[in-house]
């Protein structure tokens, strides 16, 4: 995951275990597990066997947790045959309701392609890997993260329009992990100040009631380098796992972190 500094300050793999074990409710069914979504332009067989290799990593990562298989070189040749691992696949077209204004038609336009894979074959993928699914229940995630452009500072709330776009990139990261968040509500983030502090404090991780782990982060703009450089701080089973690291855009910062999140608490490691 790029060049970070990691602080990890105890193991508590046995913890996290734990709590997958206990928890009541998995945040995503078997089925959701082994299937992924990607833009594809128009519906001819070139691009979807694209969205089908970029479908199969996403799928084992989510699978497994181990984010570490992110272009992992070992994936590449089961990439060029990903359709050998597809049950099934389905578009929707994102300009639905849109008149064709071209003579291509359907050819050019974005499609979401939602692709699913054998469970079986993923299973033995993942072995062959040598990872493990990561079948148990997965605890909500509550997630506190400030971001700070210039003089501007906010945090990424429930019910905000000025958090719109962070909230939904958010979201978006953890369903591509397999992973559900809770986020605080504009009334319960309006009355924090972070006054300087690297995270937002542990009193509002704390305020989110249906969390089963917490992670707080804080994401600032840096003019210099054109990235978001984010801070994290993981909190699950009594262990506390940090971690710096960096992205183009707040998106690919978001689903870097809750790749990381999803591989420690599926017993892979440190991000």
């Amino acid at each position: 995951m790029g060049r970070r500094r990691i602080l990890h300050w105890s193991a508590g793999c046995l913890g996290l275990w734990l709590i997958a074990g206990l928890w009541g409710v998995a945040s995503a069914t078997a089925g959701d597990l082994y299937s992924a979504q990607t833009v594809v332009t128009g519906q001819g067989e070139d691009n979807r066997l694209g969205g089908f290799a970029l479908c199969l990593e996403d799928v084992l990562i989510k699978v497994s947790g181990a984010y570490q298989l992110s272009g992992d070189v070992r994936l590449t040749p089961l990439k060029a045959r990903a359709r050998e691992f597809v049950t099934g696949f389905d578009y929707h077209d994102q300009m639905s309701g849109k008149p064709k204004h071209d003579e291509q038609g359907t050819r050019d336009r974005p499609y979401d392609l939602t692709v699913s894979f054998d469970h079986a074959k993923i299973d033995d993928v993942l072995g062959q890997l040598g990872v493990k699914p990561w079948l148990a229940p997965r605890p909500p995630v509550g997630a506190t993260v400030a971001m700070t452009s210039g003089s501007r500072r906010f945090l990424v709330v429930s019910d905000d329009r000025q958090s719109d776009l962070q909230r939904d990139a958010l979201r978006a990261a953890a369903g591509k992990r397999g992973l559900d968040v809770v986020l605080p509500t504009s009334a319960q983030a309006g009355s924090v100040d972070m006054d300087g502090a690297e995270l937002p404090p542990s009193v509002l991780a704390a305020s989110l009631p249906d969390a089963g782990v917490r992670l707080r982060g804080h994401l600032t703009w840096d003019d210099d380098a054109l990235r978001w450089v984010s801070q994290w701080q993981l909190d699950a089973a009594g262990a506390q796992h940090r971690w710096r690291d960096s992205g183009v855009t707040f998106d690919d910062a978001f689903r870097r972190a809750l790749g990381g999140v999803a591989q420690i608490l599926s017993g892979n490691g440190e991000p």
